[in-house]
């Protein structure tokens, strides 16, 4: 929002004459010196509104007087970023924030000079503006930042309504005051963003309001005034920090109570001062009336009345609409009713418990709704909140009567309150909740939901923090302990059970919320034949729990999504499909979340999918080295396209929807048609993987991104070359057209995005700012906006005419490998191995969606070196290390500590330490007898895929994606050397033997052997045609068995680095091989998901061992290399009789919904039933 100024017609020649007289040519030189659009310039020069700070600037620049010229009495605008076109580099150092419209605006003029002589002449550093709810504090301070918005380069709004984190708020205004540069304080810790803020405060002029302060703030009875909420403290520090330390910059604060920090800062004469706000004069405060109609009473009447208010704003709004309703505007008659009521309303909290008494229990409950919404919410969507039918019409009649007595805002998107109305309702409905607990006579608690699992994510997160929790505080104080409220809610569970849809309604949603923010174990408990709606179960312990014959509509689960790879968007924005490394394909409906079907055919993981024009039929390409075509009603496999003889990284439809186009790490393009499944042709010129693909609007050429470090232009009806763009210093991961052709945009791992002219090849323009690799992109339909994501774990949002970043998203915890945008370019879409699907407000920056998978997927397994010990050891994705009893099955113990996937785990050789490497880039070192970490190895730069230790235990060797091998002391856990060498990914590290070579595996195709003392690479084994993901010695040291994407396992000559042999008869990617203690027999675990036995001698298959159902990622031996265990994708650990090939047990981490009964639910779909049979439920 920002303020609009425009020239007074009188003075348009005058400041045409002063554009000449200052030495510019034309309007175009103006634009071009001031760095503005030529638009702008055009608008000033005619008459037309043009924003605040960029008036002030051309006034400058042709030496005006803007106050001279300025047509004051044209009304001031407010405008939002999508509404102003014509932002200059003035507007992007504005955040506005949720300001709301105050296009109506009382007055307040000598408020408004008192406020700009502080901040303005007297340079304060923080200013709170005080005063009762209603009495217009948001106002004027929206008022008050239009104002002296030109005296400042940096302007920020924001809200605590709902109570953001202290953290949150400040990564927020980091990343805004940084250019979107600091983008990962989030992680920092509080001290270090505080520094960082500060630090902004001092180098830059910076206005920040922070409306809405009480929220933070305790409440209620027993609280203390200006003591802040649990785990709220750090704005304390904040405010003390700004308030205490020298800085050129200006907070401003409004709330309902005077936080304490600020008591002993505050001064009349210091640079903390409070302002406290008055109501409005008579003169004023008659003004609300005339918006609301004709009213009659004499002058005398009427300062008796606004006297009686004290002026409140929103209290004389709410009177104006009594009066209006119930006295026919006659105000005289009003008083003498005040005089015989027993209702003295000396605040305006006896106001509004006088109308909310008036209410009828329709209006009532849609007051409790809109306070639990906590944002606009549409007629269509608060009808659908309602447990009892409720026609349209009816709903409408209550609103427009709320509307009526002022309890209620309209917005352009629906209905509201104001924060003061809000905060007594939500109070009003957290107390008939304890009480109908208490009593266990359900009224409310049944009509509405405490917190809803569908909604938005910060709002949901408002509704913990702002309803569940108070009630629970309240229910805890009123029953003493939380196993008296458990049992209380155990009680109303029991009442419940098979009554009518009517009768329950969203309380068996609010027993369950209530359970979960009481972290109570309700393993066992019998939701059976009841309404479960709005339950949010997302990452919740459901074991042994009964849903039979329950309906689960609107309730939210985990999902299964496993490292998701890609996202794509139907053109009508109603699917969204996501590919997995599960070699999975889901179909959602975007608006819900919910899912709908799943796509199984694929036998590896699924690198790319996109939709027809129509969203009928959706492609998908694979590292099976298939392209398939699917039906998007039934999910069923219509075609197959074989002929690529490597993966498959992208792949798109024609505009026409009749050829699709792939490109593969074969290195080439094919275009194939969908109807027959031929292939039309194959584009032949790049030197490594194609991994990125694209179609022009109009279909005539396809533009192809390489390994190789360029980009392809090719005629699709020739196949020939047009051109060949090149500037990138590394792969090209991500390709995507502007809408009309004109130009094409890149991204790579070297971090940078460029564009290019289609019709040259020349780059036009490169975008920087991502801190790693940059991985996908997506266009706006208008062209104007670009989406990039990146293993910086952001997606950043660019201006395409100017190469600015206006936004930087922040919040997957790992890299983000997708990225799609909506048709009004409203909605981002992003995909990342860190299990989810997150959908952003491309506006606010917000998240508001999240879809979460939970796997237990196991990357590795080792053997404790200890026959006696009989302990295997598993590292896994919910970031554990777990020993195994190997004659029981039974899990001893869980090793806690890292953060992410735990993806390697070694043995010292005397079994008494353990080692893990994580995709929180650190190794850390365990004592077995203890279970406890005992150092953390800290050095990566990226995820630690392998560690190892060396033959005499002294030294740990890591191998990570940052490209680096490196030795880590036992004794110290310093870093003694890095190796470099690697091109890409290191996927396992082995030592030899005697602990003089030092071997590591890549994905850039390649083994290097190293001399372990000097870090000299020795030697570099070639041969495979894929990324190595294993490499293991033999125990006599005279071989190497590497295993390979390529399908292959080869054996090699140490000392000639020759190939001895190449074991084929794994039908995909081999992720895992080992030697047998004797050396006489060779493992190995593939993504076809079995385990072969190989002899080590002759290269012969003597054994496959089948059951796991997913990828099998680990093999090891016993200590006597009589059993074999492999660790899998399909979350379990098998061991194996090495003789027999005979399964000895399974052993498994008890899943998430383990044991859950679904029998006979409704409101869910086939896909989600099937969702959480695999999270271990039952429908049987």
């Amino acid at each position: 929002m920002s303020r609009s100024l425009k020239v007074r017609s009188d003075y348009i020649e005058k400041a045409k004459l002063a554009l000449k007289h200052q030495g510019f040519r034309s309007q175009r030189d103006l634009a071009e010196d001031s760095g503005m659009a030529l638009s702008t310039v055009s608008n000033f020069l005619t008459g037309k509104a043009v924003d605040y700070a960029t008036f002030v600037e051309i006034c400058e620049k042709l030496r005006l007087d803007c106050k001279t010229i300025a047509d004051l009495d044209a009304p001031i605008i407010p405008q939002s970023v999508t509404e102003n076109s014509e932002k200059v580099t003035s507007n992007s150092a504005q955040d506005w924030g949720e300001a709301i419209d105050i296009s109506v605006f009382y007055n307040r003029t000598i408020e408004l000079t008192t406020l700009q002589q502080w901040i303005v002449d007297d340079n304060c550093r923080l200013v709170a503006l005080l005063g009762i709810g209603g009495i217009g504090k948001t106002a004027l301070s929206i008022k008050l930042a239009e104002q002296i918005q030109g005296e400042f380069d940096y302007l920020i709004w924001r809200s605590l309504r709902n109570a953001p984190p202290i953290q949150d708020l400040v990564a927020n205004l980091l990343q805004f005051l940084s250019g979107q540069q600091e983008t990962h304080l989030q992680e920092a810790n509080f001290e270090e963003q505080l520094s960082r803020l500060m630090a902004h405060l001092r180098a830059s002029r910076c206005l920040l309001i922070l409306d809405n302060a009480e929220f933070i703030l305790q409440s209620g009875d027993r609280q203390r005034t200006g003591f802040y909420r649990t785990e709220y403290e750090g704005y304390g520090q904040l405010l003390k920090r700004v308030g205490e330390t020298s800085h050129k910059s200006c907070l401003v604060l409004t709330s309902r109570e005077f936080p304490k920090e600020l008591i002993p800062l505050e001064g009349e004469t210091l640079p903390v001062r409070c302002f406290k706000l008055a109501g409005l004069s008579a003169v004023e405060g008659r003004k609300i009336f005339q918006t609301k109609g004709s009213f009659t009473g004499s002058d005398a009447q009427w300062s008796v009345l606004i006297d009686r208010y004290a002026g409140n704003p929103l209290a004389l709004k709410i009177v104006a609409s009594a009066i209006k309703d119930f006295f026919e505007g006659d105000i005289s008659s009003f008083l003498q009713f005040l005089t015989q009521s027993p209702f003295i309303f000396d605040e305006l909290r006896d106001l509004l418990y006088e109308q909310f008494g008036r209410l009828t229990s329709l209006e009532k409950e849609i007051m409790y709704w809109l306070a639990i919404n906590r944002e606009p919410v549409s007629i269509q969507d608060l009808q659908a909140d309602f447990v009892r039918p409720l026609s349209p019409g009816e709903l409408l009649q209550a609103v427009v009567a709320l509307q009526r007595r002022s309890l209620i805002e309209k917005t352009a998107v629906g209905c509201t309150q104001q924060p003061v109305v809000m905060e007594y309702v939500t109070g009003e409905l957290i107390d008939r909740i304890a009480e109908e607990i208490v009593e266990q006579k359900l009224t409310l608690f049944t009509s509405n939901a405490l917190v809803k699992a569908t909604a938005k994510d910060y709002i949901r997160e408002a509704q913990n923090c702002l309803i569940l929790q108070p009630a629970i505080d309240k229910l805890l104080g009123i029953l003493g302990c939380p196993s008296s409220l458990e049992d209380s809610l155990a009680a109303i569970l029991s009442t419940l059970r098979g009554k009518s849809a009517q009768e329950t309604g969203y309380a068996g949603g609010n027993i369950l919320n209530l359970l979960r923010q009481l972290q109570v174990d309700v393993s066992g408990y019998d939701f059976s034949r009841l309404t479960v709606w709005q339950a949010n179960l997302q990452g919740m312990n459901l074991q042994e729990v009964n849903f039979a014959d329950s309906d689960l509509s609107r309730s939210v689960f985990s999902e299964t999504l496993d490292e998701v790879w890609s996202v794509a968007l139907s053109q009508d924005d109603r699917l969204l499909a996501t590919g997995d490394n599960n070699c999975k394909i889901c179909l959602w409906q975007l608006q819900t979340g919910q899912q709908l079907l799943s796509f199984q055919g694929h036998t590896n993981w699924v690198r790319s999918v996109a939709f027809n024009s129509d969203g009928e039929t959706l492609v998908s390409g694979s590292v099976d080295r298939t392209v398939k075509l699917w039906s998007v009603q039934t999910g069923q496999c219509l075609k197959t396209f074989t002929g690529h003889d490597g993966e498959v990284y992208s792949v798109a439809f024609s505009p026409d929807g009749q050829t699709v186009v792939s490109g593969s790490s074969d290195r080439t393009i094919k275009l194939w048609e969908i109807n027959t499944g031929e292939c039309l042709k194959t584009f032949i010129g790049h030197s490594k993987e194609v991994f990125a693909i694209a179609l022009s609007p109009d279909g005539q050429i396809v533009a192809s991104g390489s390994g190789d470090q360029t980009i392809k232009l090719w005629n699709i009806n020739t196949g020939q070359c047009l051109h060949t763009c090149t500037g990138h210093t590394n792969w090209i991961l991500a390709i995507a057209f502007s809408p009309d052709g004109q130009t094409l945009f890149s991204s790579s791992p070297d971090r940078l995005v460029k564009q290019w002219e289609v019709s040259t090849g020349k780059c036009l323009k490169t975008f920087t700012g991502h801190q790693n690799w940059v991985m996908s992109l997506a266009v706006s339909r208008d062209g104007q906006t670009l989406i990039s994501s990146s293993g910086d774990q952001t997606i950043k949002l660019w201006d395409v005419a100017n190469g600015i970043c206006l936004k930087t998203f922040a919040g997957h915890n790992q890299a983000i490998w997708s990225v799609a945008l909506s048709s009004d370019a409203k909605t981002i879409v992003s995909g990342s191995p860190d299990q989810t699907v997150r959908l952003w407000d491309a506006e606010t920056g917000q998240c508001f969606k999240t879809l979460a998978g939970h796997t237990n997927r196991i990357y590795s397994v080792a053997w404790s070196p200890i026959d006696r010990d009989r302990t295997i050891a598993s590292g896994s994705f919910d970031s554990a290390v777990r020993l195994w009893d190997a004659e029981t099955g039974q899990c001893r113990q869980i090793l806690s500590g890292h953060t992410k996937q735990v993806y390697a785990i070694a043995w010292s050789p005397d079994g008494q330490l353990l080692a893990s490497g994580s995709g929180d880039r650190t190794v850390k070192l365990w004592d077995m007898k203890t279970g406890q970490c005992l150092r953390t190895a800290i050095g990566h730069e990226n995820w630690v895929y392998a560690v190892a230790f060396s033959p005499d235990g002294q030294i740990i060797a890591s191998g990570s994606g940052d490209h680096t091998v490196k030795l880590w002391s036992v004794s110290t856990g310093q870093c003694l050397k890095t190796l470099v060498g690697h091109l890409t990914w290191i996927w396992s590290v082995a030592w030899s033997p005697d602990a003089q070579i030092l071997a590591s595996s890549s994905g850039d195709r390649t083994v290097r052997l190293w001399d372990a003392s000097t870090g000299e690479c020795l030697k570099t084994l070639v041969g495979h045609t894929n990324r190595v993901y294993s490499v293991a010695f033999s125990p006599d040291g005279q071989t190497i068995a590497t295993g390979s994407f390529d399908h292959t396992i080869k054996l090699w000559d140490l000392s000639s680095g020759e190939c001895l042999q190449t074991l084929t008869g794994h039908t995909n990617g081999v992720y895992s091989t080992a030697f047998s203690p004797q050396g006489k027999s060779l493992a190995s675990g593939s993504l076809d998901h079995t385990v072969k036995l190989w002899d080590g001698r002759s290269g012969e298959c003597i054994g496959t061992y089948t059951g796991h159902t997913n990828e099998v990622r680990s093999v090891g031996f016993s200590p006597d290399g009589e059993s074999l265990v492999s660790g899998s994708q399909d979350q379990t650990v098998r061991l194996w009789d090495v003789k027999t090939g005979d399964r000895i047990k399974i052993f498994r981490a008890t899943r998430l919904y383990e044991g859950m009964n679904i029998t006979g639910v409704t409101g869910l779909t086939t896909a989600q039933k099937a969702t959480l049979e695999m999270l271990g439920a039952s429908n049987s």
